[in-house]
């Protein structure tokens, strides 16, 4: 009796030790450890896994392209409403700002050959967008899994934030196209993609305060929005 006892004791353990073993194993595949990576100017970035996919966790903030050269930092309204450039501004011209949302870009500056992102990186295609959009559920309730979860940064009520994907996007708000004004910040975010269409505008990702949706959109590439890098994979890229 004895013997069985201590049996099935030490059975009983032995399930114990690898379930929790294959837990941890999962946790991991899913989550792996945070790595971190920096780009020309010496900002560090953190990353995450979603899915198929790693994804810089905080907003780009770099003043140079990959290859040395400067993204101009333009303060003037109307000097950037006319630039068929790469540019970039700190919201309301305070770079304060860009150290907390990260700096905002014109579509110049995302799609210009000498590279916004680190070696190793790049800004996502509106597919890309969408495939991180569809793993997190689909684009009516994405936005909520990708918005920090609490009102620091974003405006009351931050209808369905839970941020249970680590992407913690903040409200950076934007630069407008037409005028050079800043607006939004606290109440909405844009990340560009690098997917332009016919009529020249480009796609980007749209999540605001008062909804849970991701919403992709189509805006004009003078206006100054945010960036979020995607980790290169050896697929081909549309």
């Amino acid at each position: 009796m004895e013997k069985k006892l201590n049996f099935l004791i030490s059975s009983t353990i032995l399930l114990v030790v690898v379930i929790f073993l294959a837990g941890s194993c999962k946790k991991y595949d899913n989550n792996p450890p945070a790595v971190t990576v920096a780009d020309i100017d010496g900002n560090i970035y953190h990353s995450i896994s979603i899915g198929t996919q790693v994804w810089m966790v905080e907003n780009l903030k770099v003043t140079h392209y990959r290859n040395g050269d400067p993204v101009p930092n333009i303060t003037d309204s109307i000097t950037w409403i006319n630039l068929e450039t790469g540019a970039c501004s700190d919201y309301n011209n305070d770079p304060g700002n860009s150290l907390i949302y990260g700096k905002l870009y014109n579509w110049y500056a995302v799609h210009d050959n000498n590279n916004l992102a680190p070696m190793g990186w790049h800004i996502p295609t509106v597919t890309e967008w969408q495939t991180l959009a569809t793993y997190l559920g689909g684009n009516a309730i994405a936005g909520g899994k990708m918005k920090e979860a609490n009102t620091s940064h974003w405006m009351s009520p931050n209808n369905g934030a839970t941020n249970e994907s680590g992407f913690t996007v903040l409200p950076a708000g934007m630069r407008h196209e037409a005028n050079g004004a800043f607006m939004s910040m606290g109440a909405t975010t844009m990340l560009w993609s690098s997917s332009q269409d016919d009529l020249g505008s480009a796609n980007n990702l749209y999540l605001g305060f008062s909804f849970r949706e991701a919403t992709n959109a189509y805006i004009d590439l003078n206006t100054g929005l945010s960036v979020r890098c995607i980790k290169d994979q050896d697929i081909l890229h549309n």
